[in-house]
């Protein structure tokens, strides 16, 4: 790596991480309590290295193929405490290769993809920790349950003995003013709540919700997760 590629990451790294800090300062948080998520797809194993030796300990990856290669490619070269979310939708026929490489897979949008998640996680005698993905602004292009849907199906997905669910993740629109992905923070933090609320025994401690370009305001509405990209990578190349 060029020494400028890691001067730019490192410096990327720092004015997100002080980002994190002030926002969660500002909503009377720890900022401990919020974790970063780095979004690697398309980032090269070599940019990955680096991050991780900044201390970056999570990364999120969308697409399942372009994850294992760079999984396995990284097998024993980064330290032990790092690990990889897929964010990403995630198609039934990969179910079985998703749980064998993710500690946790954020993107389970429908009680089938739940139900499978949990046989497979059943089949090797372990619990799958999934985080269940809102489509809280009902936009057409994403995925997701409806927060009524989920509602209605939260307790069969609860009820599915192999699988740990921490909690809720959403999308939010793409806008020009952060402030505009507010109501959609908010709203699925409420739902979170109510959930928590109706199913006291259900664990939901996590809201994997903010990106590049509304995180602060995502931390401020309670998120636990955010996952950043472009604001430590730079733009795609790709």
């Amino acid at each position: 790596m060029s020494v400028n590629v890691e001067a730019d990451l490192r410096g990327r790294a720092k004015r997100v991480k002080r980002a994190i800090e002030a926002a969660a300062v500002r909503s009377g948080r720890r900022p401990e309590a919020v974790t970063l998520v780095a979004v690697s797809k398309t980032v090269g194993p070599e940019l990955v290295r680096e991050a991780a030796e900044l201390g970056i300990t999570h990364f999120g990856e969308n697409r399942v193929q372009e994850a294992e290669a760079k999984i396995e490619g990284l097998k024993g070269q980064l330290p032990a405490n790092v690990d990889w979310h897929l964010i990403g939708h995630l198609q039934s026929n990969k179910a079985r290769k998703a749980a064998r490489l993710f500690a946790l897979i954020e993107s389970v949008d429908t009680l089938d993809l739940a139900i499978a998640l949990n046989r497979i996680a059943g089949e090797s005698g372990s619990r799958l920790p999934i985080l269940l993905e809102v489509n809280v602004g009902g936009e057409a292009s994403k995925f997701g349950f409806s927060p009524e849907a989920l509602e209605e199906v939260f307790p069969k997905i609860l009820a599915l003995s192999n699988l740990e669910v921490k909690g809720l993740m959403t999308v939010a629109r793409a806008v020009s003013d952060a402030e505009q992905a507010r109501p959609v923070f908010r709203e699925l933090r409420r739902l979170r709540d109510r959930l928590k609320e109706a199913y006291p025994v259900a664990d939901l401690r996590e809201l994997s919700m903010g990106m590049t370009g509304d995180y602060p305001v995502a931390i401020e509405e309670g998120a636990t997760l955010v996952r950043i990209g472009r604001a430590l990578f730079g733009e795609r190349t790709l």
